[in-house]
């Protein structure tokens, strides 16, 4: 029954994998027990098929039982209590509540360089995350700064070249877009751009900075 709940999910058919995961969740319950791993693992998907369907309110109550679980059950800084805590993050920063969203993902980020370390590629997307919750509080500053650590912190493991360096680098410019004047851009700068993330500054008398999504 996961398993199809897995397939339905992977093909879009959120409705039918929500009826499976009930259905789990249920039976988990009188079987396992609430408490059990197993059975937060299936109200977690749960909560993703709900999030999935745009149904944000409802997932985000599951969310919550199911990192309150993983707290009492792995602890604070277990790998799976920070994985829900960054979903629920997420819940937030799409309802527009930016501010309990940075609270979370900060939280996540400070865990997981404690327990992964600097450089661990999740460590390196709670940054990008807490970064994008800042450039949507248009706190460009504080977003231009993590995006730079997670670019230069990919440079040297990954390479220049390597999408996820290039990505960053992407998101770095998009936080800076703001303050780019295309009248005052240095033509080298702009080769740069164009070469590595397909970008493009200054075309039709705007500011703003575009990049195709063929490309990036």
């Amino acid at each position: 029954m996961s398993n199809l709940a897995s397939i339905f999910s992977s093909q879009g058919r959120w409705r039918e994998a929500e009826e499976l995961q009930v259905q789990m969740m249920e039976t988990r319950k009188r079987v396992l027990g609430e408490e059990h791993p197993d059975t937060w693992l299936v109200i977690g998907n749960l909560a993703s098929t709900l999030w999935n369907q745009g149904r944000l309110k409802e997932a985000e109550v599951l969310e919550m039982q199911v990192l309150e679980a993983r707290k009492r059950i792995h602890g604070q800084d277990h790998p799976d209590t920070l994985t829900v805590m960054s979903n629920l993050a997420f819940t937030y920063f799409k309802q527009g509540r930016s501010k309990e969203a940075e609270a979370l993902f900060a939280q996540v980020m400070e865990a997981r360089q404690r327990v992964l370390g600097q450089e661990h590629p999740e460590t390196l997307e709670s940054r990008e995350n807490l970064a994008e919750t800042y450039a949507e509080q248009l706190r460009w500053k504080e977003a231009q700064e993590l995006q730079m650590q997670v670019t230069n912190i990919r440079r040297m493991t990954l390479g220049e070249d390597h999408p996820s360096t290039t990505s960053a680098s992407a998101s770095i410019l998009h936080a800076l877009a703001m303050e780019i004047n295309p009248e005052e851009t240095d033509p080298a700068f702009e080769d740069w751009l164009q070469h590595v993330l397909g970008l493009s500054i200054g075309e039709n008398d705007s500011s703003e900075i575009r990049w195709s999504n063929e490309d990036v």
